[in-house]
């Protein structure tokens, strides 16, 4: 079975923050999770590179759009591999062949008699590169997302018939009650088709920095359609020898933040249904990171959490963890330098790296370092008995806080047991061996069992703690408590996560 994922494309008027690692590494867990289970992934990312802002941007800094494009890509794209992101391909919207299929998919649009040409006036933002309608503008005429100053601009444009398909769309809402997730962010989408479905413009007459329009050369399409197509453009060509659209088209789901929620669940079911191909399954809207004092991040206010000061720290699995962890995914919340600090050394040292420490240690001095091949505890493997299928279930929801604290309950589950078991004091009494037996058979297992279903957010800490139980094997039927101790000889194991001096 497929499982097609994308994040959004990240402007490249500016360098990458927190808020494109935060989209990106919730978009890796969920493509890590479904790799597990078997299915046949495919995990897009990239840069949206054309349009006003990148135009207006570069201009400012005294470089060409190009220029400007070229450096921040290569900075986006050299962040994956330093979030430990396990993207498929990572597309630009200047790539040629990207060009192509945008012209070639408008012009069905075209062709199809859902564009026409007119004039346009309305309020702009030059930084949401979008004309506002009446009651998306803040008093005083302010973008809602920026709260800048909106310009009033008129210009002849080629556009897009939206209006035609406020029906379908609602349609679409009804139909699948799934299509937006979580239902709150469905609610505000589907209120906005409610409320009246106006034309948009589709392309812009003053811009060169852009996919050219195929019918009319002098303009160029409107940035937002050129970035929308990513999604399927990039199936085109991401193999050098074969299309993946077949293979993986429609995306079962775009991760998207809720700044731009209006492109995603209406612009571009539209555009879709204009070129006569399917929708996406599912669009997932995560909220804000806001700063620790609850408003939204600016440097100005030294509010911001720099995601490199928390590698820098504490690692990367650290600050994958933490961005999962501290914010329900869906909802805005406030994260900051005093939180990652707190879940460090409260759930990843003393939580999760203690109980590996604490069980290799005592197998290693109780048992010459082999796992035991006894029988483990019944009913310790009952609290294990449903987790793959609870985080399968959630997951599946594209929940990954949820089946965050799912996994965490275990682990407190077995740091429980160590103490009501108390192996130190088994190990004193020569008659109880065969319940030390047990003892370090179930902890190694429940251990082990967290540890396959904690790869997704963790996978470099997770690999190094499952070779050290001689188990690497992270396939998701692998994370099954199993009824007997695996034989197995343990490594000796580094701290995880070490302390870290103040």
């Amino acid at each position: 079975m497929s499982f097609y994922i994308t994040t959004p494309i990240y402007y490249v008027n500016a360098q990458p923050h927190l808020g494109h690692a935060y989209t990106t590494i919730a978009t890796d867990v969920l493509a890590r999770h479904m790799r597990q289970r078997g299915e046949d992934v495919f995990f897009l990312t990239g840069t949206d590179e054309h349009g006003e802002p990148v135009a207006d941007a570069a201009r400012a800094q005294g470089l060409e759009p190009r220029e400007l494009a070229d450096g921040n890509a290569e900075r986006f794209k050299s962040l994956m591999p330093v979030l430990n992101i396990s993207n498929d391909f990572f597309i630009r919207t200047s790539d040629p062949q990207h060009v192509l299929r945008v012209q070639e998919v408008l012009q069905r649009v075209h062709d199809n008699g859902y564009v026409y040409k007119g004039i346009y006036e309305g309020w702009y933002c030059p930084r949401c590169a979008d004309f506002k309608v009446e009651n998306e503008i803040l008093e005083g005429n302010l973008c809602p997302i920026h709260e800048i100053g909106l310009t009033r601009e008129s210009e002849e444009n080629w556009f897009f018939k939206l209006s035609s398909f406020e029906g379908r769309l609602l349609e679409l809402y009804s139909d699948r009650p799934d299509f937006v997730m979580p239902r709150h962010h469905f609610n505000e989408a589907h209120a906005f088709i409610e409320s009246g479905l106006q034309d948009v413009s589709l392309s812009r007459a003053h811009l060169s920095w852009g996919v050219p329009v195929p019918w009319d050369p002098t303009h160029v399409f409107y940035v937002w359609f050129d970035a929308l197509l990513n999604y399927y453009t990039a199936l085109g060509y991401a193999r050098a020898d074969q299309d993946l659209v077949e293979r993986y088209w429609p995306a079962t789901y775009h991760i998207i933040g809720k700044d731009i929620l209006k492109f995603h669940t209406v612009y571009w079911p539209a555009l879709l249904m204009a070129a006569e191909l399917h929708v996406p399954e599912h669009v997932f809207v995560h909220g804000f990171l806001l700063g620790a004092d609850g408003r939204k991040m600016s440097k100005s206010l030294g509010n911001v959490l720099d995601p490199f000061e928390v590698m820098d720290q504490y690692g990367t699995d650290a600050l994958r963890f933490y961005l999962m962890r501290d914010v329900p995914f869906g909802s805005d919340g406030a994260v900051g330098m005093d939180a990652v600090r707190a879940r460090y050394e409260s759930e990843l040292a003393n939580e999760y790296g203690n109980l590996a420490s604490r069980t290799i240690a005592m197998i290693q001095r109780y048992r010459d370092g082999v796992i035991p091949a006894a029988a483990t505890d019944e009913l310790l493997a009952r609290d294990f008995d449903v987790l793959g299928a609870e985080i399968r279930a959630v997951m599946d929801r594209a929940d990954p806080t949820r089946a965050l604290e799912l996994l965490w309950q275990r682990i407190r589950r077995l740091n429980r047991y160590v103490e009501e078991r108390a192996p130190w004091q088994l190990a004193r009494d020569l008659e109880a061996a065969d319940q030390l037996d047990q003892t370090l058979a179930s902890l190694a297992e429940g251990l082990r069992s967290i540890s396959v279903l904690l790869h997704p957010y963790m996978p470099a800490s997770t690999d190094k703690l499952l070779d050290a139980l001689g188990a690497p094997d992270t396939e998701y039927g692998r994370s099954l408590f199993a009824e007997r101790g695996s034989g197995a000889a343990v490594k000796a194991l580094e701290p995880l996560f070490p302390k870290r001096a103040e």
